[in-house]
């Protein structure tokens, strides 16, 4: 008997593979092929190589693959769209978080507010001499 290594049931091994780790769950089994190809990557040039040529061939094979994908699924567009805007919107927050290009707000009578669910990432910020409240919109 043997321990599988996801699952951590007991299985019977292969009498032809007795070094046998992974039981025959199907998702055991997929996740040993994953976590065997991101080893492979890693460890092997030639094979990172051969995947991602593969993958380039098989875009240039598919060039209207993505526009037609859109088309087809428009939840999945908009899910999308909406996500990209998020990822935006915070790559703005932290650079308005490393600015200090300006007066130092310490040693200022006023004071600055900051808003919304990503005002503890904006540690660094001395923009103002004003109070100012600075408001994430929130999504739909």
């Amino acid at each position: 008997m043997a321990q599988c290594r996801y699952c951590e049931l007991d299985f019977q091994a292969s009498i032809y593979h007795p070094q046998q780790r992974v039981c025959r769950n199907p998702e055991c089994q997929r996740r040993r092929r994953v976590d065997y190809h991101r080893q492979k990557i890693q460890a092997d040039a030639d094979y990172r190589d051969t995947v991602r040529n593969s993958q380039r061939n098989w875009r240039q094979q598919h060039p209207d693959y993505w526009k037609e994908y859109r088309q087809q699924h428009p939840e999945a567009a908009e899910r999308n769209r909406q996500q990209q805007q998020r990822r935006d919107g915070q790559r703005r927050l932290e650079n308005l978080a490393k600015n200090n290009l300006a007066l130092d707000l310490k040693s200022m009578v006023s004071g600055v507010w900051f808003v919304g669910p990503a005002a503890a990432d904006l540690a660094k910020n001395n923009l103002a001499s004003a109070t100012v409240f600075i408001c994430q919109a929130q999504g739909p």
